[in-house]
């Protein structure tokens, strides 16, 4: 990276805690989904603290797609 850090967006920032809620939300229904096959269904807590790390890159790709709708109207 020759010694630069890399910026990150503000608008990373802001979707990031609704990134996380929808994570969240989809992993416990996923869990619940599972239950079929015989593991054990993820609490709410659970599903909110394993988010966490899975709502980073969603938050990218979030951001890359918002910034691509913002590029397209301002055109």
């Amino acid at each position: 990276m020759d010694g630069q850090i890399s910026k990150i967006d503000p608008l990373a920032f802001v979707l990031y805690p609704f990134v996380w809620g929808a994570v969240a939300i989809n992993l416990f229904m996923l869990s619940l989904g599972w239950q079929i096959v015989g593991l054990s269904v993820l609490s709410p807590y659970q599903a909110m603290l394993f988010a966490v790390p899975f709502a980073v890159p969603a938050t990218w790709l979030c951001n890359k797609w918002v910034r691509g709708l913002i590029a397209e109207a301002e055109k």
